[in-house]
């Protein structure tokens, strides 16, 4: 049986960005990957506007919440991605480690939904050439 990749998307507060990597993974490869989303500062609760974004393209974030990064996530995944600079994850021993500085289309003056349908998209393509490398071809 081949491994099943396990990938960990974490972003500072698990309320965006992370969310939404997770959740677009999941609803993109299905069973073929382990996905877990932490943050390094968990917030209170989901970015609405995140859940709503992913809702236009038909993706429920199920009973995700913000949690933290846990020893049984790390030891659970070949790969452990951040989302942004401001989330820091000490290396973790046979996982490779990357930043995704995603789109901020804030700094350009785009606000609310329109903004976060923009990082909802920079992520989807993000995540669709991972799928692409981390999944053997059938």
């Amino acid at each position: 049986m081949a491994h099943k990749p396990g990938i960990l998307f974490v972003c500072v507060k698990n309320g965006g960005k992370s969310q939404m990597a997770g959740a677009l993974m999941r609803h993109l490869a299905g069973d073929a990957v382990t996905v877990h989303t932490a943050g390094t500062r968990p917030g209170d609760k989901l970015n609405a506007q995140s859940v709503q974004s992913l809702a236009e393209l038909g993706i429920e974030i199920g009973d995700e919440h913000p949690k933290p990064v846990t020893e049984d996530m790390l030891a659970d995944v070949d790969m452990v991605i951040t989302l942004g600079t401001e989330a820091v994850v000490e290396p973790v021993p046979g996982a490779k480690m990357r930043t995704w500085e995603t789109d901020e289309p804030s700094t350009r003056g785009i606000e609310g939904m329109e903004r976060m349908r923009l990082v909802r998209d920079d992520i989807r393509d993000r995540v669709e050439d991972l799928l692409t490398e981390i999944l053997p071809r059938s």
